[in-house]
């Protein structure tokens, strides 16, 4: 089932998002909706609170964009409970981000491109690893959702003042985007 994806600024969006256990109520069904929902939506990443859920919980799908990143042939995973254990600062890049919760809004956004990260896949199997790359940075994307924060939290005050009046625009309901949304909770 395609989920509706929440815009720009419901409370869920602004929320630290809280770790679920093996029991949550439907979380395979949960996780194939997301994914299903990500797909129609010809997005790479999506959080739960996106989707209006306060929990962490992540999908990933970058085997999308396999033909440009062969790398991420097959890279389809969800991420449950995911933390960002440390950041390597040594190295960093800037590049354009864009957001689902977003519509209409690119912007450059420095980030580190190699992270340490901590999460449970979907047998609950944790995980602790270092990142790097283009996963980082999704990773890193992601997992803002899940701590409150957008990419737009990112840009320099200037840069912030460019977007100002797209994201009245989004508060407003005055956007249009080619999936299912959700503006107010």
């Amino acid at each position: 089932m395609v989920l509706r994806i929440y815009t720009f600024c419901p409370p869920v969006l602004r929320k630290v998002a809280e770790d679920i256990t093996p029991d949550y109520p439907e979380l395979k069904t949960l996780i194939d909706n997301m994914y299903e929902t990500l797909e129609r939506s010809e997005g790479i990443g999506l959080a739960a609170p996106q989707i209006g859920l306060s929990i962490r919980l992540v999908v990933i799908n970058l085997d999308l964009i396999s033909d440009d990143l062969p790398e991420y042939k097959g890279f389809v995973h969800a991420f449950i409970n995911p933390h960002i254990l440390e950041y390597d600062d040594a190295e960093t890049d800037s590049m354009e981000e864009g957001c689902l919760s977003l519509p209409g809004i690119h912007e450059p956004v420095r980030r580190p491109t190699r992270i340490r990260v901590s999460y449970l896949d979907e047998v609950f199997q944790p995980h602790d690893e270092w990142v790097e790359g283009y996963l980082a940075r999704v990773m890193q994307h992601e997992f803002d959702h899940l701590d409150g924060k957008m990419f737009v939290d990112h840009l320099s005050m200037l840069r912030k003042q460019m977007v100002k009046g797209k994201l009245g625009n989004l508060l407003k309901g005055n956007f249009r985007c080619a999936y299912k949304v959700k503006t107010k909770k």
